[in-house]
Formats: C-alpha cells, sequence, structure tokens
C-alpha cells in the first residue's frame, strides 16, 4: 500500500492530446482526490486549424498563445493541479520543412529530454505514469513517438539514485500504463452507433485502419461514465482543433455511455502487480494494487 499521496502523471506531446486521450480518467481520479500531472512537450505550433470558425490571420499569427490558452482551458476543465510544459518546439509529420528544425521534439538530444522529465517526475512522485505506447502505427506522428521514446528510460531513472542527483530527490513510480485512445472496441462502438441511426459514419475509415488484434494488448480499464462530458467539454475548449459541430460531438453522451463507458490501458510496467479485475478479466483501477 503507497504511504504517500496518490499521483497521477501523463505524458503527452501536443495540447489536446490531453483532451482526447486519458482526460475522463483523470476527471474521475480527480474526484476521489487524487492529484493530477500533466507533461506537455511540444507548444503545438504545426497544428492545424481544424474549425472553420478560427481561421484567420490573427489567429493564425498568435497560433503559439491562442493553443496554450486553451491548453490552460483545457485542463481546469479536467482537474489536473500541475501542467508542466517541458518547451520543445511541435516536429510536424515526418517529411515537412518543421520536421529538421533541430529546436523542435523529435529532434532534440534524447538525453537532455528525458532529464527534463526525470525532473519532472522527482518532484511530483507519481505513483502511476501514463504515455504512448511502442506501436503507433496509425498514427506515427515524430512527437508521439518521442513520448514513448522518453518516457521509458526517465520511468526507470526517475528513482536512480546514481543519476543526476541535481534534478531532485529519486523518486521510483510504481506502474507505468500506455493509453489506448482509440481502441478498437471504442471506434466501433461509435461506428455502429452512426450506421444505427442511418447515418453516414465518420469512423469508417478508422475502422479500416485498426487492426483486429489491438485490444488484445488492453489489460486495464477505467469505467469513466460519470466523465464523459468533462472529456467532451476539455476537447471543445480546444477551439482551433475542433469544429464543435463536428463527428466528435455527435454520438449523443447517453449513447457512449451505454455503448462503450470506459477508457483503456495496457499495463507496461508495474513493481506491485495488479488490483482487482472486472467481469471480463481486466483490470479496472489504475491504482490497483497501491491502495
Amino acid at each position: 500500500m503507497s504511504a504517500a499521496p496518490l499521483c497521477l502523471l501523463q505524458v503527452h506531446a501536443h495540447p489536446d492530446d490531453e483532451s482526447s486521450k486519458g482526460a475522463c480518467t483523470a476527471a474521475r481520479y480527480a474526484a476521489e482526490g487524487v492529484r493530477n500531472v500533466l507533461v506537455c512537450c511540444t507548444g503545438g505550433e504545426e497544428g492545424d486549424i481544424l474549425n472553420p470558425a478560427m481561421e484567420n490571420d490573427e489567429v493564425r499569427a498568435n497560433l503559439i498563445e491562442v493553443r496554450k490558452a486553451e491548453l490552460e482551458a483545457a485542463v481546469k476543465i479536467i482537474g489536473y493541479e500541475a501542467v508542466h510544459l517541458l518547451g520543445y518546439r511541435d516536429s510536424g509529420m515526418a517529411g515537412t520543412p518543421a520536421n529538421e528544425d533541430p529546436e523542435n521534439f523529435a529532434n532534440a538530444d534524447p538525453d537532455e529530454a528525458v532529464a527534463r522529465l526525470v525532473a519532472v517526475i522527482r518532484r511530483e512522485r507519481p505513483q502511476v505514469v501514463i504515455t504512448y505506447g511502442e506501436d503507433q502505427s496509425r498514427y506515427p506522428h515524430p512527437d508521439h513517438l518521442q513520448v514513448h521514446t522518453i518516457t521509458l528510460p526517465a520511468y526507470n531513472l526517475a528513482g536512480d539514485f546514481g543519476y543526476r542527483p541535481e534534478l531532485g530527490r529519486p523518486w521510483r513510480p510504481s506502474k507505468l500504463y500506455y493509453s489506448h485512445g482509440f481502441s478498437r472496441r471504442r471506434v466501433l462502438a461509435q461506428h455502429e452507433w452512426f450506421l444505427d441511426q442511418g447515418m453516414e459514419s465518420p469512423f469508417a475509415s478508422w475502422v479500416e485502419k485498426i487492426p483486429e488484434d489491438l485490444d488484445i494488448s488492453v489489460t486495464t480499464r477505467v469505467d469513466v461514465s460519470d466523465w464523459l462530458d468533462v472529456g467532451r467539454d476539455a476537447l471543445r475548449a480546444h477551439r482551433t482543433q475542433v469544429d464543435p459541430e463536428g463527428h466528435w460531438f455527435r454520438m449523443p453522451t447517453v449513447a457512449l455511455r451505454g455503448a462503450h463507458p470506459w477508457e483503456e490501458y495496457q499495463l507496461a510496467r508495474t513493481s506491485v502487480g495488479t488490483g482487482p479485475v472486472d467481469e471480463d478479466g481486466l483490470e479496472h483501477d489504475l491504482f490497483g494494487g497501491l491502495r
């Protein structure tokens, strides 16, 4: 059992990732008194403006400030108590000019990037860390790949007394999870709802791209039934990135609650085993084994 206050730390690549992946989980744990900490690695400078209502010269000229303000609004909605910006530039997609910028996250010195994250882990002392998995074939953004690349060594080195003592008192997290923000089960549940309504499904192309065996790696699902609206409201706060009339919000919350009320994860590392499992044999508490 953990004697320290419970803390959950999530590592995300860009502003809005914290709202599309793991937001409802964070909101649930915040309601339980768990401290939520966000690490956002880049400023999202290379993100497209996906909401036509926000496409104008003023927003484009000040995109980094706009996206930072959107992030601040979203984290308040979710219930994050602390936000750490690693300070790297958005890398853009492979093959673009932005991807060659030496200041971007994908081109960062790996030792320095790991050290920045270790410093945050030692300061915040989370028992549970969430990051992205190794298989990101569906959306191989260089920054998402880099999040995975730096989080694993940071998770291991944060508790190493011989590593960079100037970064703070060593702290060893107990569990590391990979986020399955868009599992096949979740995407299919939404896709089938649209079809049942006689509507064209915006998830049709997603279903085609998701391997049928993807969900085998899911070990843990958190019931977020009561926090689905929190995740949606947080995503809406990123007004440059989502159209409030777009497909993200056409499926009513009550329908999603009935079809797929979970956020799903893969347990990648643990020093405390797992907690109780649900009727499908899946762990249902990220802090299982810690309380």
